[in-house]
């Protein structure tokens, strides 16, 4: 059988069809296309409240008379206000993102902090053979930072020795003295020493007498303080004031002006830790610490409980290293002394020995009493010193006239006694306060 042949006229024919059906689909496509396009300009896949509104201004301009569609203005209107609207939306988003952004930077920083402090101290070392073993203790210092206080980093820089100075905050109220405080550092050969005058009349006074002295810029609250306030409140200016010294990279020993100087405490100093204080103890226990036991009867078997006591260090005479735990320790007595009504030397020792507890960070500083002989409160000296026959002959390196309110004739006793070698200069006075 034979197959059947098309001939070239219905072969055009075919091919003229499918021509005619491709090109009819085309112009369906388009046109689909089109109304697609005037139905939904916006897209498929656009949010509800977008559809929605599209959806009310097409009915509401059916509504009006003479108008198939919505006027272009007005389209124009409600994209513009719906684009400011995800704008500040966006903008929202963007600021909580940086926000929790920073709170995980400080989470991420304040994170193993010792482990980071140990990197920045040194190397990791293996522990030696036992009983050689000996943990870091200096802290390091901080880089100093001349922009802090340009003026008086000129002046530190002619009276500082080997970056280290006596600081002593001074107004006219301790004007007779600091005469006295003065005039026995002079006469001890110390150089290194500077007064913050915090009134006029001590600037003047100060370079009357070619005393070295710093008289700050004029700040409102501070000055108030240091021109009016009493022996507390000029105490607890001293811990925002010396800020600025350690900064400028200098270690200070800071200095009360009721104290007698008797040799160079420069040559006292072991400078091994963040803070080097003298104490308010008047014994090696009360001074160096001791084992206190605790009865409370109630509890039978276990009535007795150890406790470990010191007597607290004197914020009146400290040498403070300019490292970054010093620095932060003045800024957490300066904070809770402008926040709280508190003693300056009780928040000073609170921030130095508290230890972390759940709900606070204690202070990561490394601190050291000193020699309560050679650093000597006035407790030591009219309570136990001046009656003991070997004590007497040891001859401190300052006095501090602390436990007691006539300080101006107690000091100028204890030159007589220890400088002009007056034996009976101290025996007028109590031992305690009238």
């Amino acid at each position: 059988m034979l197959g059947r042949r098309e001939g070239p006229l219905m072969r055009n024919n075919a091919h003229s069809l499918r021509k005619s059906r491709i090109i009819t689909a085309i112009v369906i496509g388009i046109l689909i296309g089109c109304v697609f396009a005037f139905l939904f300009p916006n897209g498929f896949f656009v949010p509800h409240t977008v559809t929605a509104n599209r959806h009310i201004s097409l009915a509401g301009s059916k509504t009006q008379e003479g108008s198939d569609e919505c006027e272009p203005s007005d389209r124009a209107n409600m994209l513009k206000s719906e684009f400011v609207a995800v704008s500040e939306k966006n903008a929202e988003l963007k600021k909580q993102v940086r926000e929790l952004t920073e709170r995980l930077r400080l989470a991420e920083q304040g994170k193993d902090q010792a482990q980071k402090q140990f990197l920045v101290l040194g190397k990791s070392q293996k522990a030696g053979p036992f009983g050689t073993v000996k943990g870091l203790r200096t802290t390091p210092t901080v880089v100093p930072d001349e922009s802090v206080n340009p003026r008086l980093a000129k002046i530190l820089e002619k009276v500082a020795v080997k970056q280290e100075l006596i600081v002593a905050l001074a107004n006219s109220k301790v004007k007779e003295m600091l005469e006295v405080w003065f005039t026995n550092i002079k006469r001890v050969g110390i150089s290194n020493y500077l007064v913050v005058a915090l009134d006029e009349e001590i600037a003047k006074y100060c370079e009357a007498n070619q005393v070295p002295f710093y008289k700050r810029d004029p700040d409102e609250g501070i000055d108030t303080i240091g021109k009016v306030g009493g022996n507390h409140a000029v105490s607890g200016l001293k811990f925002r004031i010396l800020r600025e010294f350690l900064q400028l990279g200098y270690s200070v020993l800071l200095s009360d002006v009721d104290i007698v100087y008797l040799q160079n405490p420069f040559d006292h100093l072991y400078r091994d830790s963040d803070v080097e204080s003298m104490s308010d103890g008047h014994d090696n226990m009360t001074a160096y610490g001791y084992n206190d036991v605790f009865d409370e009867p109630a509890m039978g078997w276990a009535r007795f409980a150890h406790t470990m006591r010191i007597w607290v260090y004197n914020s009146g005479f400290f040498y403070i290293r300019p490292t970054v735990p010093s620095v932060e320790l003045l800024d957490r007595v300066a904070t809770r002394l402008s926040n709280e009504k508190a003693w300056d030397q009780a928040v000073f020792n609170e921030e130095l020995f508290y230890p972390s507890y759940p709900g606070y960070d204690g202070l990561h500083a490394a601190r050291r009493t000193m020699d309560f002989y050679q650093f000597m409160n006035s407790k030591v000296l009219f309570k136990t010193v001046r009656y003991d026959a070997n004590l007497s002959k040891l001859k401190p390196v300052i006095i501090h006239v602390n436990y007691h309110p006539d300080k101006l004739p107690r000091m100028k006793a204890i030159v007589e006694y220890y400088v002009n070698g007056k034996h009976d200069a101290l025996k007028p006075f109590p031992e305690g306060s009238d």
